[in-house]
């Protein structure tokens, strides 16, 4: 049976009030899925041309089409087009991408849970897809899409017969969650945790809280917010979530106030085994994640499933299957001549709450020989980076790291900070480090590598996996 598709010539004009160009006749079409990249577009995809301060998806038209894109939606005719090519023309692509994602909202009958936090985000969703999708279907963000751009493309994907729908809200800025939560109105929302994540555009993490209570706007009576009940905002982001009339609050931690809560958490070569209590219930599963953050986090989602009317038992066993992703703890086995170490890619983000739950997934883990951390500045702290930089120091030293080195001008303040006999290397940025770091890896190390996404220590990753790369390798019968 083929596959119903996602949209229909005619569902795309009532949507976004667009029209064929003048003078031309409106093509049916059907598309199976939406995209705003003609890079990353598939055959059958919609293409939305969006618009923005760097870049014009007018101009690339013709390459989605060449892509196989079904249709475009354009607020000024593409040069390079043959007359009978597919086009919606808008007033405007923005608000057009937009409206389809309001109309994919409206028309689904599934549960809908959206997801924020300062850390945390993206892994939540991603533990909450896969326990959903065990217990029916599912459709989820793509990687972290949470801005003006990324929710309502997610939601213009989202099939029209789906059990479930999984999306993450991010911001940068006050405001930017509210319009973002009504145009999802999700049933079910969580907030990760609360930090000191993105300081430089809040006045205080109070302010912080505030704008994460935003997501509460697109929420009813009928709503339940999911919150970490050892949070110092819990009782704030509980009275805001309140103040919008949300009709239940779910508290998930270790705390024994939490209706979802950790009872154990232990670490295991094949998963780390987590034994909670769900709602009176108990229940143990493995997860295929290593972090206490995680187990806390794997509770927020299994609440989330409850409140969406799924089967936690089996939801829970599906978490066994989860990965850690590209730059977010995915790791790596690198060969040497003489042996091999680990390395811990957490390159993708960084704040100061996230750089300790590392911390702490790289003291948990048995080394031959040394812990090392190779660490890049954590941005958008505003005028108390230096100072939250030079803070991680006791949180190192706790966690038995026997290296760090560091890159950049405020982790120079934790370069300073360290005992002398920790400081592996400073460097002015990441570039400059690395040779430094590649020429001190030994056998038997455990490397954790972590940095804000603009602090680039994604190619530090990408050097030290080259090392395995460059390695002799032994011939079987050792000769």
């Amino acid at each position: 049976m083929a596959a119903t598709p996602l949209w229909h010539a005619g569902e795309v004009q009532r949507a976004t009030g667009g029209r064929a160009p003048p003078g031309r006749a409106a093509p049916d079409w059907t598309a199976s899925g939406v995209s705003i990249d003609s890079r990353s577009l598939e055959g059958g995809d919609l293409f939305v041309a969006l618009k923005g301060p760097n870049f014009d998806g007018h101009d690339y038209v013709t390459v989605a089409r060449a892509a196989g894109a079904a249709a475009a939606v354009v607020h000024r005719l593409p040069e390079g087009l043959t007359d009978d090519a597919p086009l919606v023309l808008v007033e405007d692509t923005d608000i057009a991408l937009e409206a389809l994602g309001r109309a994919a909202r409206e028309r689904t009958d599934a549960r809908i849970c959206c997801i924020t936090g300062s850390v945390g985000k993206t892994g939540t969703k991603e533990a909450l897809a896969t326990a959903l999708a065990a217990v029916g279907s599912t459709a989820a963000s793509r990687g972290n899409l949470n801005n003006r751009w990324g929710v309502p493309l997610s939601l213009a994907r989202m099939p029209r017969r789906v059990a479930f729908g999984v999306f993450e809200l991010g911001m940068n800025n006050p405001g930017e969650l509210t319009p973002l939560a009504c145009l999802s109105r999700p049933h079910v929302a969580i907030i990760t945790t609360v930090t000191d994540a993105h300081l430089e555009f809040f006045a205080s993490v109070e302010a912080i809280a505030d704008a994460k209570a935003e997501i509460f706007a697109g929420m009813g009576a009928d709503g339940v917010a999911v919150l970490h009940r050892e949070s110092p905002f819990y009782d704030r982001l509980a009275a805001a979530a309140a103040a919008c009339g949300v009709g239940r609050i779910v508290g998930f931690g270790a705390d024994p106030a939490a209706e979802a809560r950790l009872v154990e958490h232990r670490p295991g070569a094949d998963g780390d085994l987590v034994r909670a209590n769900l709602f009176g219930h108990e229940i143990t599963y493995r997860l295929g994640l290593a972090g206490r953050h995680w187990a806390i986090n794997s509770l927020a989602a299994l609440a989330a499933v409850d409140a969406m009317g799924g089967d936690t038992a089996r939801a829970a066993g599906a978490l066994a299957k989860l990965r850690p992703l590209k730059g977010r703890g995915e790791r790596h086995r690198i060969a040497l001549e003489n042996g091999s170490f680990e390395l811990i890619d957490e390159s993708y983000n960084a704040s100061p709450a996230a750089m300790r739950a590392a911390f702490a997934v790289l003291a948990g883990r048995e080394p031959g020989g040394r812990r090392i951390a190779i660490l890049g500045d954590m941005l958008e702290l505003g005028a108390e980076a230096e100072a939250l930089h030079a803070a991680l120091a006791p949180d190192l030293e706790q966690a038995g790291i026997d290296l760090a080195f560091t890159a950049g001008p405020n982790m120079g303040a934790l370069h300073a900070a360290l005992p002398a006999a920790m400081r592996g290397g400073h460097a002015a940025d990441a570039d400059a480090l690395t040779p430094v770091v590649l020429a001190s890896l030994r056998a038997g190390d455990v490397v954790l590598v972590k940095g804000s996404l603009g602090s680039r220590m994604a190619p530090v990753v990408d050097a030290v996996l080259a090392v395995g790369r460059r390695a002799p390798r032994r011939a079987a019968n050792g000769h």
